[in-house]
């Protein structure tokens, strides 16, 4: 029984396989925050908490004249609410009928059932009976009539617990909802620090680890998206923590728009985060009767880093990642776009796509450029009508061209964007985000689609399915490059313009929906500028984002790493591009840019046409590989070897999750004279068994420097699986700039290993 209400001492446990969650409701009827962290008993243990005077802190009505240690400026608490005499960072601020800013909610009922809450319009992670419960709390307002409900989705097995929030008027007059988190989370002890991921356009998610000082530090967004500049996961942790060991907690945001993740440290050292939709441009009109449900966020404690993403990896594939593709082994692809940009006919992309039939691609995508008047991106965008003069032929009969070399046909859109010289802006000049009697901000030469309106989803959704039921499309790439700025919708009163952000992500949610559940088959791959929008609400809809528009296989090593901390390697669009880079101009091997592509959904992005002989062969030999060893890449555990902005490699694992095998990458991203040996130590491998070492998509017969470690994995060497996580492993030296190794272990059997003990 994961979820235990003690009704006598009024505590409600959360239990999963390796952590405790605890609740308990006080005298007062306010609902405290006792405990998270490894798993322990069910013992109350608000013991914890010190009650003192403290001076400024105030006291509610009821007990300051008898008892001035009471106080919620210091109290942990399950949701803190704004104006009641806590003085921290809030999860729920309301403007009230009668404009006052105060709410105050107590205990009012708990109930517990079997199976995963969901939330309507919104993705959620999701769980069968077997999987999951649900615990939703009852909170009430008793002079407002503010109800709220906290919902917490238990998953046992995962170490995962959910939260979500409704909020609900039972009051005679309209609220509005200034503020609305999902989350609220105290820490009574503690020195934490944070680990956040920050980034640019082709340059995301960087790992920056700061102390928690005492005030408040946030990240977030206000770009109407998730965003390039912070992604909406975070860890908590301990200062000595590491891959392995100490205090580690993650929470990951289900949502895909305007976010606010912020800690403060307080006046008595505890720490709290709060985390939810940005407040800065939100507001939201409830009236009487209403209710208003915020997105979920999921939270995991381990010990380490590594353990607490892999939980999230394991999380996001299995219960948030949904429909075929959920497990179905993905095509390799080719998309034109660096190889062609908008300058192409049918016939050169039938051309591309032939010659990487032959090297073993499943699937051509046609990129940005063929529909309407699209030959830059200053025009077209909206007139989702292909340009068959462009094209030479009719959408459908350049996609049975592709069909019959083997290859399936993609294509990719970007609907909620749109250009001014278009004729849906010319027909539809209301339908574009942009404050009346002011001229809208450009990016990119265009302006943005108000998805917050109901007619604009209606049309769009007409639209793509009438090109989709006529055109044999296997995969959609769906793009978004802007930011979003002068919010506001010509479709709604002005008091309610304060629910544009959301209602437009919501009415992004809708759109997708149709889409998944009228077309099954169809692969969905999330961008937004390649990783603008990379979250876990949108791979609820598309089981894979393009990772960056930075292809370089270098950046990307920086890039996939910060990704990998909170989503796993199947999410994450990776693709080999030609050289000299176009991002960075730099040169690096091809198998160096097969390596790091491997640690993601893996494709090529150039023309295949102008590759030598040889770069052919290496291409056909590098899919080969990752079919090979899909389920290992794909679903295997992943382990964290090395740092890119530590040392001279990068150095990641997949194992399986029986241990009995493992794909081993490493990159040198900095190529010294005399260079200091690499050792990493390996992870999740089986102490007693004995592993055979072998380098794969090396060519055997190149010229091998003197002393090279490499000898010893071109002999066939056995080592025990403890050796290899104790002692650890010596990576081979970089025999050039930016060189490239992929080491295969598998378990031997007994015999096997008797076998070649005869032998030597």
């Amino acid at each position: 029984m994961s979820i235990i209400f003690d009704d006598k001492v009024k505590t409600i446990t959360l239990q999963t396989k390796n952590t405790t969650y605890q609740m308990k409701i006080d005298r007062q009827g306010v609902l405290l925050h006792t405990y998270y962290g490894e798993k322990t008993d069910d013992t109350d243990k608000s013991y914890m908490i010190c009650y003192r005077d403290r001076g400024f802190s105030g006291n509610p009505y009821e007990v300051g004249r008898i008892d001035r240690t009471y106080s919620l400026d210091i109290l942990p608490q399950e949701y803190s609410c704004f104006g009641t005499g806590d003085y921290r960072i809030s999860a729920l601020k309301v403007k009230n009928a009668d404009g006052s800013r105060t709410s105050c909610l107590l205990y009012e009922s708990c109930e517990i059932r079997e199976g995963k809450y969901s939330l309507p319009g919104l993705p959620a992670a999701y769980g069968t009976k077997e999987e999951a419960q649900t615990l939703t709390v009852t909170l009430r307002d008793c002079e407002t009539g503010l109800k709220v409900c906290l919902y917490f989705g238990v998953f046992e097995e995962q170490d995962i617990i959910t939260r979500a929030v409704k909020i609900i008027n039972e009051g005679e007059g309209a609220v509005m909802l200034q503020k609305a988190a999902s989350l609220s989370m105290d820490w009574q002890t503690g020195d934490y620090e944070w680990l956040t991921f920050y980034g640019r356009h082709t340059m995301e998610r960087n790992l920056e680890r700061s102390r928690i000082m005492h005030g408040v530090q946030s990240v977030g967004s206000v770009r109407g998206t998730s965003s390039h500049q912070h992604n909406p996961f975070i860890m908590v942790c301990d200062g000595s923590t590491t891959e392995e060991q100490g205090d580690c907690y993650g929470f990951s945001f289900v949502y895909s728009g305007e976010f606010l993740m912020e800690v403060e440290k307080d006046q008595m050292d505890q720490t709290r985060l709060v985390c939810g939709i940005h407040p800065e441009n939100f507001e939201w009109k409830l009236e009487s009767g209403e209710s208003f449900v915020t997105p979920e966020i999921m939270m995991a404690y381990g010990k380490g880093f590594g353990s607490v993403s892999r939980i999230f990896h394991q999380m996001i594939r299995e219960h948030i990642c949904r429909g075929e593709w959920k497990h179905k082994r993905r095509p390799v692809l080719i998309n034109n776009w660096e190889g062609t940009y908008f300058h192409f006919t049918g016939d050169k992309l039938e051309a591309i796509a032939r010659e990487a039939a032959d090297l073993g691609v499943e699937l051509f995508v046609m990129d940005d450029g063929w529909f309407g008047k699209r030959d830059d991106d200053a025009s077209g965008l909206g007139d989702w009508y292909p340009n068959e003069e462009k094209l030479g032929c009719t959408l459908k009969e350049l996609g049975e061209r592709i069909m019959a070399l083997g290859m399936q046909f993609g294509i990719w859109f970007e609907p909620e964007g749109i250009s001014e010289d278009s004729d849906l802006y010319r027909a539809h000049p209301d339908w574009a985000v942009a404050v009346p009697g002011r001229k809208p901000g450009l990016s990119r030469n265009q302006l943005v689609l108000d998805f917050s309106r109901e007619d604009v989803q209606d049309y769009m959704i007409r639209r793509l399915k009438e090109i989709l039921h006529n055109a044999p499309i296997s995969y959609i790439k769906w793009d978004f490059n802007r930011s979003i700025c002068d919010k506001y919708s010509r479709a709604l009163p002005q008091e309610r313009q304060g629910e544009m952000a959301h209602r437009f992500v919501l009415g992004l949610y809708r759109v997708l929906e149709e889409l998944t559940k009228t077309f099954p088959h169809i692969l969905l791959e999330g961008c937004s500028g390649g990783g603008g929008r990379f979250d876990a609400g949108m791979l609820y809809y598309t089981p894979q984002i393009w990772c960056s528009d930075n292809t370089d296989a270098i950046e990307r090593l920086q890039i996939q790493y910060g990704t990998s901390f909170g989503y796993p390697v199947s999410a994450m669009g990776a693709h080999v591009s030609a050289v000299p880079n176009h991002q960075t101009g730099r040169v690096t091997p091809l198998s160096t840019r097969g390596c790091v592509a491997m640690a993601g959904t893996f494709g090529y992005e150039l023309d295949v046409n102008r590759m030598t002989a040889a770069e052919r062969e290496e291409v056909r030999s590098q899919i080969e590989m990752f079919k090979k060893h899909y389920d290992l890449i794909q679903y295997g555990e992943y382990y964290r070897l090395s740092s890119p902005v530590e040392g001279s490699a990068t150095v990641w694992e997949m194992v399986s999750s029986d241990g009995g095998e493992a794909l081993v990458s490493a990159v040198y991203h900095h190529v010294r004279s005399n260079p200091v040996p690499v050792y990493v130590k390996l992870g999740g491998l089986r102490e007693d068994s004995m592993y055979r070492l072998e380098l794969t998509g090396v060519p055997e017969e190149r010229t091998l420097p003197i002393n090279s470690k490499e000898h010893f994995f071109r002999q066939g060497h056995l080592v025990s699986g403890a050796a290899l996580m104790h002692c650890g492993l010596m990576v081979p030296e970089a025999l050039n700039g930016f060189q490239a190794w992929q080491i295969y272990l598998r378990a031997q059997s007994c015999s096997t290993v008797q076998a070649s003990m005869s032998l030597s």
